[in-house]
Order: structure tokens, then C-alpha cells, then sequence
């Protein structure tokens, strides 16, 4: 029987990989779908792993530019941050690995499709989800969620089967993609607990402070310091190296799962956050005060159905279609200020720039109206409270 595995090299897919060959016999096919965050190195080193362990092939799938097509950018429109802290980067990026893991397994003509996901967690839920809807003829197998298996009986087996690694490095499992590294460790599993300094992939390594400005065309991000990389997966990439050393985004997590049970999780997103945040005054400088509100409304359903493996549901697709059309006027630079563990947004400047004086200074001067306007205004604008006042006889 052929398997295709969704391989990343840690603990749960070598497992499942040595149990699937060993103990079921079957023909096991790895793959990793990169959304970005891994050097050439570790991929290579990734595929090595896989056919040690006795894979029949390993191939790396790159789906960084479909990610970004199709979910970055509206993330970024529509500025998205789950609870209002987490950029939904591992999240986000599952619906797009199971897509291409399983658009694999049918071109090779597998009859089988594995994941290493526990069942105590989200993953779970996107990867079947996923794989059902679109291959239902696809049996899915989940070696570590079905045999209830612990890290250490885990080790153990890869133990038993001559597999000896430094499992040591793995006390914290870390997810690294190009809109941010999700960690979680045995700090994560409590409630008043902090990851330490060393669990964190990008140490603090600068200090001072450094400016740099974003500028962003129709909402998207189309230079950092004046350079365009060549692309928006690139220029990304390029901000995260500017940023990274800085030890900015980081921050932990804590949400309802899919399963219905409360989640924590740390992660490090200096990108993404730098990203969004320019972005999201930019747009407090160009668009009105009901775009704005709608588009929070909406940029949060849209971060949720990602979070919980919906991006297929058709409305996500009109959502879409409303953030991208608000972002028509959001042109123009953003300044901001990195400094260790944080960055500050010094201003913008826009040719769209609704501070326009020609109308008026806040708290300055108007040229627009005058003070009798004001009076009148406001008058009309007071008549609904005067009127349930004085029909209810109200003191205060």
C-alpha cells in the first residue's frame, strides 16, 4: 500500500514514518510542503532524515507564492491578528499544506494519507478536514493520535528501531513558516508560565535602535528601505532579517481551539507584526471611518475561519473581495522604529492622506465650515438624547 506522509523531520512525523514502514509495511512517500521559514540546508537535511528512516521518496513541495496569493495578502488587508495578538501563522498555513500534501498523494496514485498531528490539538481537525473534502477516497491514517502516544514512548520506539538523535533539542516544538514560528513547550501547557530567553529561534543580537520605512502600494507591501526584493515572498523574508535580530513579535498566544478546549502557544513574528501594524495606519490615514469599521469586523471573521480550517468556505471568498477593494487608496510610506523586543510607528505619508489641512487642523483650525455650522450641527446631531430626556423625565 502507497502513503503519502506530511513529513517536517521532528519527533511525530519520524515516528510515523518508521511505525507506517516497519510495523503496517507500506510503501511511505514524504512530504513537506514549505510555506517558507527553511533554508536549503535544513530541507536538505529534512529529505536526508526521511530517507534514512526509510522513506521510498521525499519530495518538498514550495507553496510560499500560492500562500501569499491566496491568504497573506488578505491577512495583511485585513489585519488580521487573532484575540488581537497572533498573526494566525501556523494556523493559516495548514489548509495550504494539507492541499498540496493531498493534490501529491492523488498524482501518485496513493491510497493512503498520513499526518502526524496529536488529538489534543487544532491540527488534527485542518488536516482531516481537509484531505475528507478533497480526496474522500483517501484513507487517512494517524499513527500518534490513534496509539495515544507520548513524546517519550515516541522516543522510545525510534530507540528500539536504532534511530538515536539528540530528542533533547525537540523539548520544544517549533513550526517556522514565512508569516511567523509558533513554539510550544511545557511553559505553554500552563497558565502562568513564560518560555524562557533560549526557547525562542531568533535571539536578541542588536541594540540602540534602527528606523526603517515600508512603503505599500494598494495595501500591499512593495519596498522596505527603498528595495523590492524581487518579490512579496522575498521582500517579506527581507523584512524578517531586518527585524528578527531586534527580538520583535514576540508574544504568547492563548485562544479557544477548534476542539472546544482553551490553547496557549508562543511565537516570534517580527514581520508579520511590523507588517500588519504600518499597514493598519496607513489605513487609519486613507480610509474613512466606516471602512475602517467594517473591515475589522469582517478582518476578524476572516482570521477566525482560517484559524478553524475553513478557508474553503465560499464566503471567505467574498470577504476577499470586500478587503481587496478597500485597499484602492492604501498608497504610501510608513516610518518605524525597532528597538529590542519592540518597534514603535512614527508616522505616514500618503497622497491619499485624509489629515488633509486644506479642510482642517485637529484642534487648530477649520476652513471648511464655521461656527455657527458647528452650532447647528450639533444641535441636530443632540436631538435623539434630548428628546428620550425629555420624554422620561430624566435627571442625569
Amino acid at each position: 500500500m502507497k502513503v503519502v506522509l506530511a513529513y517536517s523531520g521532528g519527533l511525530d512525523t519520524s515516528y510515523c514514518l518508521k511505525y507506517l514502514s516497519d510495523e503496517k509495511g507500506m510503501e511511505v512517500y514524504t512530504a513537506l510542503a514549505n510555506t517558507g521559514g527553511f533554508s536549503r540546508d535544513e530541507l536538505e537535511a529534512i529529505e536526508q532524515k526521511a530517507i534514512e528512516l526509510g522513506a521510498k521518496k521525499h519530495v518538498t513541495i514550495d507553496i510560499t507564492g500560492e500562500y501569499y496569493e491566496k491568504c497573506i495578502k488578505y491577512m495583511i488587508f485585513g489585519n488580521v491578528l487573532r484575540n488581537k495578538t497572533y498573526p494566525v501563522s501556523v494556523s493559516s498555513e495548514r489548509a495550504f499544506q494539507a492541499l498540496a500534501i493531498i493534490r501529491y498523494a492523488k498524482e501518485i496514485g496513493a491510497t493512503h494519507v498520513a499526518h502526524g498531528s496529536t488529538g489534543a490539538g487544532n491540527d488534527q481537525v485542518r488536516f482531516d478536514l481537509c484531505f475528507s473534502v478533497i480526496a474522500p477516497e483517501i484513507t487517512i491514517l494517524t499513527p500518534t493520535r490513534d496509539l495515544h502516544l507520548s513524546r517519550e514512548e515516541e522516543i522510545d520506539y525510534l530507540r528500539s528501531k536504532g534511530v538515536h538523535r539528540d530528542w533533547s533539542r525537540m523539548a520544544y516544538s517549533i513550526n517556522k513558516g514565512i508569516w511567523g514560528t509558533s513554539i510550544g513547550g511545557k511553559e505553554t501547557l500552563t497558565s502562568d508560565r513564560s518560555l524562557p530567553e533560549s526557547a525562542y529561534p531568533s535571539p536578541l543580537q542588536r541594540d540602540g535602535s534602527e528606523e526603517i520605512t515600508l512603503a505599500f502600494e494598494r495595501g500591499e507591501l512593495a519596498r522596505v528601505n527603498g528595495e523590492t526584493a524581487g518579490s512579496k515572498i522575498a521582500l517579506i523574508s527581507r523584512l524578517e532579517e531586518i527585524a528578527a535580530p531586534w527580538a520583535i513579535g514576540r508574544d504568547t498566544h492563548v485562544g479557544d481551539t477548534i476542539v472546544g478546549i482553551k490553547g496557549r502557544v508562543g511565537f516570534e513574528a517580527a514581520a508579520p507584526l511590523i507588517i500588519i501594524k504600518a499597514h493598519e495606519l496607513l489605513e487609519k490615514h486613507t480610509l474613512t471611518k466606516w471602512q475602517n469599521y467594517w473591515k475589522e469586523q469582517l478582518g476578524n471573521w476572516y482570521g477566525m475561519f482560517l484559524h478553524e480550517a475553513m478557508h474553503g468556505e465560499p464566503v471567505m471568498r467574498d470577504i476577499e473581495k470586500f478587503l481587496e477593494h478597500g485597499q484602492r487608496y492604501v498608497t504610501g510610506e510608513a516610518r518605524v522604529r525597532l528597538r529590542p523586543y519592540h518597534f514603535d510607528l512614527l508616522g505616514i505619508r500618503s497622497p491619499h492622506d485624509l489629515m488633509n489641512a486644506t479642510f482642517a487642523q485637529y484642534g487648530e483650525s477649520n476652513n471648511a465650515w464655521s461656527a455657527d455650522d458647528v452650532k447647528g450641527f450639533t444641535r441636530i446631531l443632540s436631538m435623539p438624547l434630548r428628546v428620550h430626556r425629555a420624554v422620561n423625565n430624566e435627571e442625569e
